[in-house]
């Protein structure tokens, strides 16, 4: 298969999923249909061991439990009260409450696993307190659609997971991976908000007087997602779980404190489980698909053809990953986070491994490449998440202007990831060797 045929192929599945055509549909489509008629049946031949090793995958069965851990977290109040706490920190911070926006999110984010979580429930609970004390629309809604970004970068993440088990490394590495740029991208939208107030800082109501005792007592609220974060990524560092029994050890101890909160019902287990479901049913029926078209781009030689032309271009591996970069950035205006995922990994990274880059890096790269799809019009679903959780139905464009700057430090962010990959990887090398 040629150059050509993969470009035209590309432009069917792109421009199938423009006019709205489910991506799980273009993928299966384009797999089989497409398949059918270039191999015939011997696609039905490899296609089911595929799929059915797929879906027994170990790895993938982490999915639902990262995410029935968000849900529990969600809807049991917790995230309400570790706000409040945050802000009583970080609120005398220039920027005040928006600070706290990007602590509680990189906070949340540290359990859930999920942008769109993240930055829902933040979301809902900060922007009355932002309304009432008067800060600038954009600057609220547009650290609000930021931080929840953190969602899928910060472990442990959903999409780190998918990551792994398409591109085949260790999910446990790529979860110690992302700590320190996680981290380090949350310092960086908070020196920007600093930086924005010192600019031309809000009119703000100044915070309510509190003694440092009762900030010391609140700290009690960020127990729980503190215990859970080191559940997950302590027992995975100690070799003791594998991510999938650590999402499980990090359920039994979020049942807890939902027990304690005086939440456990059926009514809650309920509404928990069918959300977990739904999420999970969505994700796995999209890895699925793609396998699918995997099949068909193997027996095509596909991915060997795109490395021989990237290879024939003459690129070194720092001029290969700013081109990915310039592709992502487009992309992710147009395509949600997993679509793009499960899209380009199989074809990317045998590309740059052959460039020798190191796939848990670039699987750094990718998510936060991802993150930035979130907050990019016209399909940034978090910039639409914000917006459906103001009240004063003001405009859409509040939200992308507000958005923007974290957008510019999100690329000077992978920027610098480029330049010194070290940023990345000095951690899981220390610790997994």
């Amino acid at each position: 298969m040629t150059i050509l045929d993969i470009a035209i192929g590309f432009s069917v599945m792109m421009g199938l999923l423009l006019i709205g055509f489910p991506v799980a549909v273009v993928m299966v489509a384009m797999g089989v249909v497409g398949g059918m008629i270039l191999y015939g049946p011997v696609l039905l031949q490899s296609m089911g061991p595929v799929l059915w090793g797929v879906q027994n995958e170990n790895v993938l069965t982490a999915i639902p439990l990262f995410i029935l851990l968000g849900e529990l977290l969600l809807r049991s109040g917790i995230a309400d009260r570790m706000y409040g706490a945050l802000a009583l920190w970080l609120g005398r911070l220039p920027g005040g409450l928006l600070h706290t926006n990007i602590g509680c999110c990189a906070l949340f984010a540290a359990t859930s696993g999920s942008s769109v979580a993240t930055a829902a429930t933040v979301g809902t609970v900060a922007l009355p307190s932002l309304t009432e004390r008067g800060y600038t629309p954009s600057r609220s809604l547009g650290s609000l659609a930021a931080g929840g970004t953190l969602g899928i970068l910060i472990p442990p993440s959903v999409n780190l997971l998918v990551y792994g088990s398409l591109a085949n490394v260790s999910v446990g590495q790529l979860f110690i991976a992302g700590i320190v740029p996680g981290i380090l991208l949350t310092l960086s939208f908070m020196v920007l908000i600093a930086l924005q107030h010192y600019w031309r800082p809000d009119d703000v109501a100044a915070p309510p007087e509190v003694s440092r005792s009762e900030r010391i007592s609140a700290l009690r609220h960020l127990i729980p997602p503190a215990v859970v974060f080191s559940i997950v990524m302590g027992s995975i560092y100690l070799g003791i779980a594998t991510p999938t029994e650590s999402a499980a050890l990090a359920v039994i101890v979020a049942l807890l404190f939902v027990w304690r909160e005086g939440k456990l019902n059926f009514a809650f287990l309920d509404i928990c489980f069918r959300q977990t479901a739904k999420t999970t049913g969505m994700i796995l029926l999209i890895i699925a698909a793609a396998f699918t078209l995997n099949v068909t781009l193997a027996l095509g030689g596909i991915t060997g053809a795109m490395s021989g032309w990237v290879e024939g271009l003459g690129l070194t591996s720092i001029a290969l990953l700013f081109a990915l970069m310039l592709f992502y950035l487009i992309l992710g205006m147009f395509m949600d986070v997993l679509s793009m995922q499960v899209l380009t990994i199989p074809i990317a990274v045998p590309i740059i491994v052959a460039a020798g880059i190191d796939p848990i890096w670039f699987g750094i790269f990718v998510v936060l490449m991802s993150e930035l799809g979130m907050i990019t019009p016209p399909v940034g679903m978090n910039l639409y998440v914000v917006q459906g959780v103001r009240d004063d139905n003001g405009p859409f464009l509040d939200v992308v202007i507000g958005a923007i700057p974290y957008a510019a430090i999100m690329i000077l962010f992978a920027t610098a990831l480029i330049l010194w990959p070290s940023i990345v990887m000095w951690l899981p090398e220390s610790i997994m060797g």
